[in-house]
């Protein structure tokens, strides 16, 4: 058949074919090196709370983990939130986490065990503040928050350092204005429709299980966070810098928003590790991480915000050694 076809054309045909070869080639690579043999051994992931996005979250990354690395054991481990997760990696208790922002940036304001070993992996989604009461509440702003039974989150939880900042601002001390509750959003939800609370507060991803479990079988609303108030921390310097007025969409919980955004505040999560990890493991779950973007955002909505473009962006932290690497090695 081949003498048939002009000399010219199977010239363009082994080009074209070459040209597939190596196009195919350069996706496998940016995927999974070729040739390398993945980086083995164990890692301990710190999450967060059953009924959150961290922990979700960190469910579907192992799997992705387990999928590039089959000789890798990862470890999870259950936290408070964002404030135990930096604490737990800066002092080796946790290979990576993810945390807030304006944890992390406390956390070494604070002057942390560790803070100077802390690196950033990549950025991952947005956490939207949801303060949340009952349909009928009388409350409607930040300030009728005042003499009521507030749940605010555990003491080292991220949404604790938020909404101690949030009242604060709104003229409101949490010890003595509010009778403080620690839940968080493993007991909120269900406290707030059996009526031992007046309201919550929670930072999270966009739904949140907790959150969305609860609307389809309780009546709520959130109450809005208004720019003025973030405007207001703003003004306060440090950590307050990280968070962003914003509107929660209003796909977010469509049984309880009825079609209208939500204003809110905004602060951005981060992959973290440690400077003394291995360069090697840490490209290797850098990629996997950029990946597994639409396979975990497929099931944890947030997740589908992971971008390769802005995923180099883990201020207050550097870029760890071999973060640094793999965005290197894909760049444009």
């Amino acid at each position: 058949m081949s003498k048939l076809l002009p000399r010219i054309g199977r010239r363009r045909a082994l080009t074209g074919a070459a040209a597939g070869v190596v196009t195919l080639g350069l996706l496998l690579w940016w995927l999974l090196p070729l040739g390398e043999e993945p980086p083995s051994g164990s890692i301990t992931v710190s999450t967060g709370t059953p009924s959150g996005v961290y922990q979700d979250y960190g469910k579907r990354l192992r799997t992705a983990l387990a999928k590039d690395m089959p000789q890798l054991k990862v470890r999870l481990l259950t936290s408070d939130g964002s404030q135990e997760n930096v604490t737990r990696v800066a002092r080796g208790q946790a290979d990576f986490t993810i945390a807030a922002a304006d944890a992390v940036e406390t956390y070494e304001v604070n002057g942390g065990q560790g803070a100077d070993r802390l690196r950033g992996v990549a950025r991952l989604y947005d956490d939207y503040v949801q303060l949340v009461v009952a349909r009928d509440s009388g409350i409607h702003s930040v300030a009728d928050l005042r003499g009521k039974r507030v749940a605010i989150g555990p003491p080292e939880s991220g949404v604790r350092l938020i909404a101690d900042r949030v009242l604060r601002v709104a003229g409101i001390d949490a010890d003595k204005d509010i009778t403080p509750e620690a839940d968080g959003i493993g007991s909120a939800p269900k406290r707030l429709r059996d009526g031992a609370i007046d309201a919550f507060f929670w930072s999270g991803g966009v739904p949140t299980d907790g959150v969305r479990q609860l609307a389809g079988s309780f009546p709520i609303r959130f109450v809005p966070i208004g720019p003025d108030l973030v405007a207001r921390l703003h003004r306060e310097g440090d950590a307050s810098r990280y968070y962003r007025a914003t509107n929660m969409p209003e796909s977010a919980y469509p049984t309880v928003q009825n079609g209208a955004a939500v204003p809110t505040m905004a602060v951005s999560n981060l992959l973290i590790t440690r400077a003394d990890i291995d360069p090697r493991l840490t490209e290797w779950v850098t990629r996997t991480v950029i990946k597994s973007r639409d396979g975990i955002g497929a099931h944890v909505h947030s997740a589908q915000l992971v971008d390769l473009r802005t995923a180099i962006y883990t201020d207050p932290l550097q870029l760890h050694e071999g973060a640094r690497r793999y965005y290197r090695s894909v760049k444009p």
